[in-house]
């Protein structure tokens, strides 16, 4: 018989609103205090201490517009955060600084987050749904440098950019993004020559969240729809469908590939928290405490696997921290 789910390890209250996106910061060489980092619907940044279960801090900088993505640069003193004010902001955390050093203006009305990749020390790259619907800029930071716009075929009617992922090889090889549409296609792009690569139509809907594997050459992505779509990369960077899995509930808000890439978390419209081995996408677990839609799901960087945890954020303004399969 299967094992009952289990309860979560701890529950964080007190954002006072929806909670729209999370992220872990909890690795790093010396032993200091894992933080997580949560955005919700009222504009606040709440920084949380995993050793005490209390903020740390809160921070202020989107003028009370829904904060829907929040990622580190190069450790915990540096975040960046995007809010539907159509900000990008650039934080100093550094020595309990809690100051905006840097912010970009989006012009972007939707609510697809940016995605950072690091390219060389202190230098990154940010993909952001652009002014024009279907563009989609890619800047350099932090001296903010335009890199490329980039711009569907005429005629292609993808619509706007729902999802984004940057990524690499390897430190020496092209970026390139992967971006889902309102269309439901998933389309490759070559950042530094501007162009698609390939393109498939993954969903009959929006494409509303997608992860990338680049080791196995193999994403993910959901929609409103009751199906996880499955696609692979080819030697010759086409894009095909490998699988799909039937849910039993539609919707999906967002979906995330553990660091090691053994298993990977969906939340779900439905409330629940779905758990899948990532190499046969088996589900695994249905984690069932939420009141209202599920927004946003994230894994932990714990050096140690042991230590590794995942969080999810719901509308009903609270997180749910587990700790799963943390031992495979």
């Amino acid at each position: 018989m299967a094992l009952p789910p289990p309860d979560p390890q701890f529950v964080l209250r007190g954002t006072g609103a929806a909670v729209h996106t999370l992220h872990f910061s909890c690795g790093g060489p010396e032993p200091d205090i894992p933080l997580l980092f949560s955005g919700s619907e009222n504009g606040f940044i709440h920084v949380w201490n995993l050793k005490t279960h209390r903020v740390d801090s809160v921070l202020d900088g989107h003028g009370r517009k829904s904060v829907y993505c929040v990622e580190t640069m190069g450790g915990k003193d540096r975040l960046l955060s995007q809010g539907r004010d159509q900000r990008i902001c650039l934080w100093d955390l550094a020595e309990g600084r809690t100051s905006v050093t840097d912010s970009v203006f989006t012009e972007h009305v939707g609510f697809c987050r940016c995605s950072l990749l690091k390219v060389a020390q202190g230098r990154w790259l940010m993909a952001m749904a652009a002014r024009s619907l279907e563009e989609v800029q890619i800047l350099e930071l932090p001296s903010k440098t335009s890199v490329c716009t980039l711009k569907p075929e005429v005629g292609a009617k993808l619509g706007m950019p729902m999802c984004l992922k940057l990524w690499q090889l390897n430190c020496g090889s092209q970026p390139v993004l992967l971006a889902g549409y309102e269309d439901g296609s998933v389309v490759l792009w070559n950042v530094s020559m501007g162009k698609v690569l390939s393109q498939l139509v993954c969903h009959q809907e929006p494409v509303m969240s997608l992860d990338f594997d680049s080791e196995k050459a193999k994403g993910i992505s959901g929609s409103s729809e009751k199906v996880l779509s499955i696609w692979s990369l080819n030697e010759q960077q086409n894009l095909q469908v490998y699988k799909t899995h039937e849910l039993v509930n539609a919707g999906i808000s967002d979906i995330t590939i553990r660091p090691d890439k053994k298993i990977l978390a969906t939340a779900g419209w439905d409330h629940r928290i779905r758990i899948f081995g990532w190499k046969k996408l088996k589900p695994l677990a249905v984690l069932d405490y939420h009141t209202a839609t599920a927004h946003c799901v994230s894994f932990s960087d714990h050096s140690n696997p042991r230590e590794r945890l995942l969080a999810a954020g719901s509308k009903d303004q609270r997180i749910s921290v587990w700790s799963i399969y943390a031992q495979t």
